[in-house]
């Protein structure tokens, strides 16, 4: 269990970050290289290796070589983690707001 909250843990902390999310929002589309990554930030590509790294330690992304070009590919696995984990709380909001609106009906009830 220790292992599953620290993949969860790596996978939030890389999802937090604006950059991040749009390089994976990119790589749906298919594999790309690191160049075309960057192209559309206005950053460093020093700067997209450091997000890349931090995508990579979470297990959302592959790195490939092809001769000098570096490819990365996305891999969905620790999302798919991350929304099952989301999902499991969605029952019990879902009951608790159930709740109040049932109270809020009774209290709606005796003030009429």
């Amino acid at each position: 269990m220790v292992k599953f909250h620290g993949q969860l843990n790596s996978t939030f902390g890389a999802l937090a970050e604006p950059t991040r999310r749009a390089i994976l929002a990119r790589l749906q589309a298919g594999s790309a290289s690191v160049t075309e990554l960057a192209a559309p930030f206005q950053v460093s590509l020093p700067a997209i290796s450091r997000h890349l790294r931090v995508l990579e330690r979470a297990g959302l992304i592959h790195r490939s070589r092809e001769g000098r070009v570096h490819r990365v590919t996305l891999v969905a696995k620790p999302m798919r983690e991350a929304a099952e984990w989301i999902e499991s709380y969605r029952a019990f909001w879902e009951g608790r707001l159930d709740s109040l609106e049932r109270y809020l009906d009774s209290m709606k009830e005796k003030h009429t």
